[in-house]
């Protein structure tokens, strides 16, 4: 801490941490219960060899320790996510206001920065409203969906990695399985075909297509491949991740054999959702009041791959605004990893998405939020 820091902070819109309010559908995935630094870079699609030196200064248990120490506790949930005990995401921005508050940082609102000019002590800012100058600049406006806006920071010799769209659900129009919205399965293991790209995971049927974290991973680690593809692919879905079709061949016996006097469309061995059972029947050809017993080879073939690999043909995306995360950002070799300070303009810091970072959805985006902040501001105090 430096008392002697004035520290003033430009929002160019009407509200703060927008971002932090919408996030975790309201609760906010502040964090995510990942402990061990080698494991934690995995879940970041780009930037993992400049994480695995950040989180050496603050990772996981430390956003767990601040915020306790500040009076909010986090909870852990089944799949690793955490979150204020509270379930209110205002928890976590009434917590960092306090703060603000506390150490006298001076908030203004409807102020868009528009450039940064370097002086030769410090920076000149000038902003829709005033020019101000500054001694440290530490830029966290998160991350831009078009390059064009990444125009003030190339002003000052910055490099930027292209910013293309992670975190999206795949668009499906006119599949009859949109007819399905709502419905979610805890484990779907889906893969894009013509790459490696593959992940397992809860996936949830929209009125547009598919989502869900299997679907939301799928488009981090395929940001830059799918926006090159322009978002037009054919995903294969799993229904029964603990079966490919081969194993599945070779169980179906006594599957069918276990069931022979039942009505198929009565007893679904899988556990799926009945809805989704009955659709995947209907795109067999099997009638759902036909016997297990009397299925006919061909309809038994055709819903044994649709079970392990039905293909679904993808035509577009969606991202929403509230929640957007960009692929790309300011190049990583041009920041200083201990400190998050430019390598070009003493006194410029980085934190967040602005910087060529991305996570998987989880909170892994906080997560490198909270590190890089905490160690700008940490950088600054000195």
């Amino acid at each position: 801490m430096n008392p002697a820091l004035k520290v003033t902070l430009l929002e160019k819109t009407n509200k703060l941490l927008s971002k932090v309010k919408v996030s975790g559908g309201g609760r906010c995935n502040t964090t995510h219960a990942c402990f061990e630094i080698p494991g934690l870079v995995k879940k970041y699609p780009r930037g993992q060899n400049f994480l695995k030196k950040t989180f050496h200064w603050f990772y996981t248990q430390d956003t767990i320790q601040w915020f306790a120490e500040r009076g909010v506790a986090l909870k852990t949930e089944a799949d690793g996510r955490m979150f204020p005990v509270t379930d209110q995401s205002q928890s976590i921005i009434d917590c960092l206001l306090r703060e603000a508050d506390r150490y006298g940082v001076e908030i203004r609102m409807h102020t868009e920065v528009t450039t940064v000019d370097p002086l030769e002590k410090g920076f000149l800012l000038t902003t829709n409203r005033e020019q101000l100058r500054a001694d440290f600049v530490c830029v966290a406006t998160g991350g831009y969906p078009k390059s064009a806006m990444f125009q003030w920071l190339r002003a000052l010799g910055h490099n930027i990695e292209e910013p293309v769209p992670s975190l999206f659900t795949f668009n499906m129009p006119g599949n009859p399985i949109t007819a399905l919205m709502g419905v979610s399965v805890d484990r779907a293991l889906v893969k894009i075909t013509g790459t490696r790209l593959a992940e397992e995971g809860p996936l949830l049927i929209t009125h547009w297509g598919m989502s869900g974290p299997a679907i939301l991973r799928l488009s981090a680690w395929g940001a830059r491949e799918l926006a090159e593809r322009n978002y037009r692919f054919t995903l294969l879905v799993n229904w029964v991740p603990a079966y490919h079709e081969q194993s599945l061949r070779e169980a179906w016996a006594f599957i069918r054999n276990e069931h022979a006097a039942q009505k198929i469309g009565n007893k679904n061995p899988f556990g799926l959702p009945g809805r989704l059972w009955l659709f995947l029947l209907t795109a067999s050809g099997i009638q759902p009041d036909m016997r297990w017993s009397d299925l006919p080879a061909k309809e038994q073939n055709q819903l044994m791959k649709n079970l392990t690999a039905q293909v679904c043909e993808v035509q577009g995306k969606t991202t929403f605004k509230e929640e957007f995360v960009t692929c790309g950002g300011v190049r990583l070799a041009e920041i200083d990893a201990n400190t998050m300070q430019s390598r070009l303009r003493p006194g410029l810091f980085f934190a967040g998405e602005v910087m060529d970072v991305d996570g998987i959805t989880g909170g892994f985006n906080f997560q490198h939020a909270w590190t890089s902040g905490w160690i700008a501001a940490t950088a600054i105090a000195k």
